[in-house]
């Protein structure tokens, strides 16, 4: 089943796909245009992985991770479906990355790899944007490149694991302007979802809520005002966003 959090009349909802419509909690049946597209749930800890594909690591030309290279998301990042996200004036280089995005259902710690799928609630589609003009390095992403507000939309559904008979062997794809950029599968993952649970459970408790950002393939370009960009994952959906400048903010 794909589920949603909407606003509309006023409020937030909870709402499930229903033939091309949203049926909201109370019952109630909207189009996909009545409402704002909200972050498909209340995330708790963000963890982001860089340089989990061959490919991209490839075209960056840095070395191969011995081990997951990763970082924490604010959740002032998050932005829903057909949102805006701010690219900072005299960027030079700001591209997306299409990354499958895997939610906890329940406390972990300490999780062997053959039951991690145990303990996944689903999975949603992240477009983690970076603005490599203040990278510091390519092992340690600093707050400037992924922490900024606006930059990680997420959604527009979320997944029950049940309906993504094989995680591990999707394709994903980017859009820009209509234009397919990107495109990869999440076979190619250094790293695998269940190793990273059992990597990241061995040394610290993950919670219910908390997503895990698996990484995204080669393809990423420099992105403008006015681009709109579109994430696809099989079988999970097509997030939207679009790139506005600094003064739409009014800074």
């Amino acid at each position: 089943m794909k589920h949603a959090r909407v606003a509309c009349f006023g409020s937030i909802h909870e709402a499930v796909a229903d033939d091309g419509k949203l049926c909201l909690a109370d019952g109630r049946i909207v189009d996909f245009d009545q409402v704002v597209w909200l972050p498909p749930l209340e995330v708790g800890t963000i963890f982001a992985l860089g340089l989990n594909y061959l490919d991209h690591a490839s075209e960056i030309s840095v070395n191969l991770p011995e081990e997951p290279l990763l970082f924490l998301k604010g959740p002032n990042t998050l932005i829903g479906h057909g949102g805006f996200t701010r690219r900072p004036a005299g960027a030079r280089m700001m591209h997306y990355e299409c990354e499958l995005a895997v939610v906890i259902g329940k406390k972990a710690r300490a999780v062997k790899r053959e039951d991690a799928y145990d303990y996944i609630a689903g999975y949603t589609i992240a477009n983690d944007y970076a603005i490599r003009d203040y990278l510091e390095n390519y092992y340690r992403p600093n707050l400037a490149v992924k922490n900024r507000d606006t930059l990680t939309p997420i959604g527009p559904w979320f997944v029950d694991k049940e309906a993504v008979k094989d995680p591990m062997n999707l394709k994903l794809y980017t859009y820009v302007n209509g234009e397919r950029k990107q495109e990869g599968s999440t076979k190619d993952m250094l790293f695998d979802i269940p190793f990273l649970i059992e990597y990241l459970s061995s040394f610290m408790t993950l919670n219910e809520n908390d997503v895990i950002l698996t990484g995204t393939p080669k393809g990423t370009v420099n992105v403008v005002e006015g681009d709109e960009v579109v994430v696809e994952i099989e079988g999970i959906g097509k997030l939207k966003n679009t790139i506005v400048a600094d003064s739409i903010f009014a800074r």
